[in-house]
């Protein structure tokens, strides 16, 4: 029964035979998981976002840059401003998620070499996270944004000066005379470029071993 049950999750084996005679569909899906597993490992020595706070006070403005692990750049002059309004420091931020961010993706392209080796529907669940990584980072960023900029300290210096207020992950924004301009890292849009591959090959994954799949359970 264990045996069943494993041989249903693994899916078919292709025969030699078979193999050469259809080598590119079968490498297809396993070149592309290839191809996404490398991008989320560049991905890791990449930032995955920016900001650039344009300051009255900064002619050469204030920049901002968070990897998976930690923040970078002018992150102690941005705490000084936020100081003044009532807004927590950065680097309490998502402290969890930045110490366990490079483990994570290391754990992703972990998934997805297995994934290349199951030949049946259930790769589907071993690649999803890969694939939904970009859009859970992003989120996660604008749910810390929005808990900072929503819960300013009272008793701030100038907490009268400004209403509670979310800064825009992506795009340009204003808070009270400051503008805030955020883009995408390069690691953000090559992780976002793997998931693309990663659907890409599940299409080829699905073309290539349904019919086997289909054969074995009698179909």
């Amino acid at each position: 029964m264990s045996q069943s049950l494993i041989g249903r999750i693994i899916g078919p084996r292709v025969s030699t035979e078979d193999l050469t005679q259809h080598e590119l569909r079968y490498r297809a899906p396993s070149f592309l998981l290839l191809i996404a597993r490398v991008l989320i490992l560049v991905s890791l020595f990449l930032p995955y976002w920016h900001m650039v706070l344009v300051a009255p006070q900064y002619p050469d403005n204030l920049q901002l840059t968070a990897h998976v692990n930690q923040l970078s750049g002018d992150v102690a002059e941005i705490d000084s401003l936020n100081h003044y309004i009532g807004m927590r420091p950065l680097e309490e931020a998502a402290q969890f998620e930045r110490s366990v961010g490079v483990y994570i993706l290391i754990l992703l392209v972990i998934m997805l070499e297995f994934a290349a080796w199951i030949h049946s529907r259930w790769a589907v669940l071993l690649v999803l996270p890969a694939v939904f990584f970009p859009a859970i980072f992003l989120l996660d960023l604008h749910l810390w944004m929005s808990h900072f900029g929503q819960n300013l300290d009272p008793d701030a210096p100038l907490s009268n000066s400004i209403e509670p207020f979310v800064p825009p992950i992506l795009g340009t924004g204003m808070v009270g005379q400051f503008k805030t301009i955020a883009t995408p890292g390069i690691g953000l849009l090559l992780s976002a470029l793997a998931s693309v591959v990663i659907i890409v090959a599940l299409f080829f994954h699905r073309r290539a071993y349904r019919p086997l799949v289909a054969a074995n359970n009698g179909e």
